[in-house]
């Protein structure tokens, strides 16, 4: 075929894909919307349901949560790639494949990023019974007492698990983890005092920490968080380039167009912009982002590899 009749040939394939895009973003949406997340009552749903709120006013639809729990990623992956189906959820979305054989999705094949939303930094609490007041002193305690410190967690490989993993691998000691079903039952033994550490949200600590039921240590963020104003990080008190947080974020199905994805992006991005969205999710603990489907794309990136790492050195196993 010659260069003149190729290019004949392309432009009017090139011109219908064009159109057939722009008329999908233009009869969108025509139903429904869903937005599928994790359980009732966390940060994540309390953010889903503001940003269904403000769409359904945007885009002239209606735009529902579901709440599905884990069973939320797969059934977004299986859903159809028109937008009106979008998945709302944390790391296990992009970390469940490095701790669990033959999981039903892959978070680079399966979904398109549209938005960070939430960053949910952590606090590093201690019971007030252990003999230490900062970061340099809990980590030379726990040198000084290999495997007799210990702390708690939610489920494996939850954010939580991993801030505190990670802590221990950059501060070479031995703590020994013990497992919760979820971070209120785990921030409840730390309160009757039945473990010592542990890497929690900053709204779930901070009525404890003023009442001295509880000593903050230090915060997750790389630099100070207003969300715990006053506490120095991590990084700055003897591990430097520590950062752990919770993340969430929306997706849609892979191949959903691009014009949706980019007008997803621009709408949820408006609202958690907004004023009193933000001030809302800092409420819950949580700083409200709003980001570009690339810039988004690239976190995911990033926390795959380094907690993938993690994940793999530690041999940390779905529950």
């Amino acid at each position: 075929m010659s260069l003149t009749r190729l290019v004949s040939w392309l432009v009017p394939i090139g011109v219908m894909v064009m159109v057939a895009g722009t008329a999908c973003g233009q009869n969108y949406p025509s139903r429904v919307v869903r937005i599928v997340t994790t359980e009732p009552g966390t940060s994540t749903d309390v953010a889903a349901r503001l940003i269904a709120q403000g769409l359904t006013g945007s885009l002239g639809q209606p735009v529902i949560v579901e709440n599905r729990g884990i069973m939320a990623i797969e059934t977004v992956a299986k859903a159809p790639p028109d937008g009106h189906s979008l998945v709302f959820y944390t790391s296990p979305l992009w970390l469940t494949p490095f701790m669990r054989d033959n999981t039903p999705w892959d978070p680079v094949r399966d979904f398109a990023p549209i938005t960070l939303v939430l960053n949910s930094p952590y606090v590093l609490v201690a019971h007030p019974s252990l003999p230490v007041n900062s970061l340099r002193e809990l980590i030379a305690l726990a040198k000084a007492r290999p495997g007799e410190l210990n702390y708690g967690s939610s489920s494996a490989g939850s954010a939580n698990h991993l801030a505190a993993e990670l802590f221990k691998s950059m501060a070479g000691v031995n703590i020994v983890r013990v497992p919760y079903k979820g971070a209120g039952p785990a921030l409840s033994a730390m309160l009757a005092g039945q473990v010592q550490l542990m890497f929690a949200g900053p709204g779930a600590v901070a009525p404890h920490v003023k009442t001295g039921r509880l000593k903050a240590l230090a915060v997750t963020t790389a630099q100070p968080s207003a969300l715990a104003p006053g506490l120095p990080t991590v990084a700055a008190s003897g591990l430097p380039g520590f950062e752990a947080s919770s993340l969430a974020g929306i997706f849609a199905p892979a191949k959903t167009p691009a014009l949706l994805v980019t007008r997803l992006n621009q709408e949820i991005v408006r609202i958690i912009r907004r004023a009193d969205v933000k001030e809302r999710l800092f409420d819950f603990g949580t700083e409200g982002i709003g980001n570009s489907p690339e810039e988004f794309a690239a976190t995911i990136k990033s926390e795959m590899a380094a907690m993938g790492k993690l994940i793999k050195d530690v041999g940390i196993r779905a529950e």
